[in-house]
This record gives C-alpha cells, structure tokens and sequence, in this order.
C-alpha cells in the first residue's frame, strides 16, 4: 500500500476535520487511488479543487497515486464565465438563491422537489454547474462542475457566486421568471390588468410577463430592492 503526503491550500481548510488544517500530513492510500480519489476521501469535493501539485508538478486527477507522492492542492481561482457558460442547477435548499441568480438573468434550474440524483443528472446531461451546500453530492461522479455555496443568506450567497464566477459582467436583470426561468417579455398593461393589485393597476403602466407561468412584473418596491442589490455586486 502506497503512502502519500497531503497538503492543502488554507482556502480548502473547512472540508477537513481540524486535526489536518494548515499543515502536511501522511495518509496510506488504497490501491490503484487517484489523486481525485483521495482528494474526496479526505473530505474535499473535485469541484472546489482547482490545481493539484505532485512532487511540484501539476497533475491531472485521474493520476495513479505512488508510495513517497507528495500532493499539494489548491482551490479554484475566482475565473469570469462567459454568459453562455454561466448556467446553473441548484439543489432543494438553494431556492432563494434560485430565485436571485434567475433575476439576475442567469438561467438556473430549481424545484423545491429536486434531488441529488436528479441533481447529479442534470448537471451532467446539460453542462450546467450544481450548486449546493452538500459537499457529498458534489463528489458524485456525474457532476463535472460545481459549487460548494458556503453562505447561508441568498444575497449572500449571490455575492460569493459573483466573486468566484465573475458575473457581474453577465448579467441580464429581469429577463428571467423568478418563478420558473422562462424568459419575461413585455406586456402591455391592457393584457396583465386583471392579474393586477388595484394599486398596481394605479400606478404603474410598464410590465413584464411570463408566457409558461402567466407571472407578471413590475417595477416595485421589490424591483429597486433587487436592482439595488445587483448593482452592488463585485
């Protein structure tokens, strides 16, 4: 059984229990284990991982680990996505942050009812990046890209996704349903009047519909909160 040195970067320090933090440390591996392998058996998923270092080189992490291998890995390094690029699925406990990426333009898929494999298969099926707060499901083998989201608001977890994604460039505001993704188009008021409030009816003239759900939108106390928002993203 081959034995092989671990360090990892101190950004990756929360996926590892606290007596293996901040230093170097020795573990035997199992046979024919890859560096990925062993990787997430020490508790880190491949998605957070973005360069793996053996003996100073960088290695791929299907790399069959040998005796005396030393590891060094680091995390991934905030990147810009290209809009197309920046497409996401987000598993059942991320639906507020679901909710925002859609208003920010981003096309992300959410279901209250959604589970890891469903997870797992569209991520894999569609090239989209899950997002999630399991690092379990994101070390299945089906999910290629992927996102440990660490915050625990929504408007937080925005702001981490714009920081490691680059977003903020990308962003189309209001041109998704928060409600299901569809794109909104704009409708006259004529064609929404009875799906408004009487004092939207009053007060507003300029609205956006979505033809899959029948949502209607308008530029409200929640639109200036969410603009506001976005304007502050990095």
């Amino acid at each position: 059984m081959a034995t092989a040195t671990f360090r990892f970067d101190d950004a990756l320090d929360p996926f590892l229990p606290r007596g293996r933090r901040g230093h170097m440390f020795a573990v035997p591996c199992a046979r024919a284990a890859t560096v990925k392998h062993m990787i997430e058996a020490l508790g880190v998923p491949h998605t957070e991982v973005g360069e793996a270092l053996v003996n100073g080189v960088a290695a791929p992490l299907d790399r069959l680990l040998e005796d005396g291998d030393d590891v060094q890995v680091l995390p991934h390094r905030p990147v810009a996505l290209a809009p197309a690029e920046a497409r996401f699925v987000a598993d059942a406990h991320l639906g507020g942050l679901a909710r925002l990426l859609r208003m920010a333009g981003f096309d992300t898929l959410y279901d209250n009812d959604i589970d890891d494999a469903d997870v797992e298969r569209i991520a894999g099926q569609q090239g989209r990046i899950a997002l999630t707060r399991d690092r379990e499901l994101l070390k299945r083998r089906g999910v290629l890209r992927g996102c440990y989201v660490r915050a625990i608001k929504p408007e937080l977890q925005l702001r981490e996704l714009s920081a490691r994604y680059g977003l903020k460039a990308a962003m189309r505001p209001f041109s998704l349903c928060l409600g299901c993704n569809a794109p909104l188009q704009r409708r006259a008021k004529a064609d929404v009047l009875d799906r408004l409030p009487p004092s939207v009816r009053a007060g507003h003239d300029e609205f956006l519909g979505c033809a899959q759900c029948g949502g209607v939108f308008w530029r409200g106390s929640h639109w200036r909160r969410m603009r506001a928002l976005l304007d502050d993203m990095n």
